[in-house]
């Protein structure tokens, strides 16, 4: 199946589907607090989408694995599609993003063991934009059931902020990435009560030039 990216099936919202997951290595906090003040309001088509049903030619070109959803199963999806939106790279809202969640809402980064809720939220935008400024998400397929909406995608984008790890600083270099994704939304009453979030860090790294000295693991073992 082809993917779709927000943009792609969304006439009225201008942004492409964001990507979200935080690194494990997070960029450091003066980076954050940079793109956090360089967030760009949500634009009013963006707003009225939010408020607005998604219509049966937008639900059509998604790639929805069961098509035949209900009313709050439409809402719901349209809930975690702003979200996505909201994390965008060349859209990022962080008091958007963090008003998608309930007041105890938490997202978490399964494969890099991290748990954010309230204002740290934002950090999970920031911290990706800091070092993929154009992050973005591939949609590939899409599965609404009752409060919970499973995606399967690919977070993608260009390596071209500093990353900051144990070692040191990891200059950018251009590289592009698409790590392989696995999201799932739970939502409540409108708003997203929790988010486990699995990327494949891995292939992100590694598209990234990182490499694993297995032999220096073994050796130091």
């Amino acid at each position: 199946m082809k993917s779709l990216g927000w943009k792609t099936v969304v006439g009225g919202v201008t942004a492409v589907a964001a990507g979200l997951g935080a690194l494990a290595i997070a960029a450091g906090p003066a980076q954050a607090a940079t793109h956090a003040a360089a967030a760009p309001a949500r634009t009013t088509a963006a707003s009225a989408s939010a408020k607005a049903p998604l219509s049966a030619r937008q639900l059509a070109a998604l790639p929805i694995t069961n098509k035949h959803l209900t009313a709050q199963e439409i809402e719901n999806l349209a809930v975690v599609l702003n979200a996505y939106q909201d994390a965008q790279g060349d859209s990022l809202n962080v008091p958007a993003f963090i008003n998608d969640f309930t007041k105890t809402g938490v997202f978490h980064d399964e494969v890099a063991g991290k748990t954010y809720t309230g204002k740290a939220l934002g950090d999970v935008l920031t911290g990706m934009a800091a070092i993929f400024p154009d992050v973005h998400r591939d949609l590939k397929s899409i599965t609404v059931n009752g409060d919970v909406v499973s995606l399967e995608l690919s977070i993608d984008g260009t390596f071209e902020g500093p990353l900051h790890t144990p070692a040191g600083i990891l200059k950018p270099n251009g590289a592009k990435v698409a790590a392989p994704t696995a999201d799932f939304w739970y939502l409540h009453d409108g708003k997203v009560q929790t988010f486990d979030c699995y990327v494949g860090y891995s292939v992100m790294y590694a598209e990234m030039g990182v490499t694993f000295n297995w032999a220096g693991a073994i050796a130091n073992s």
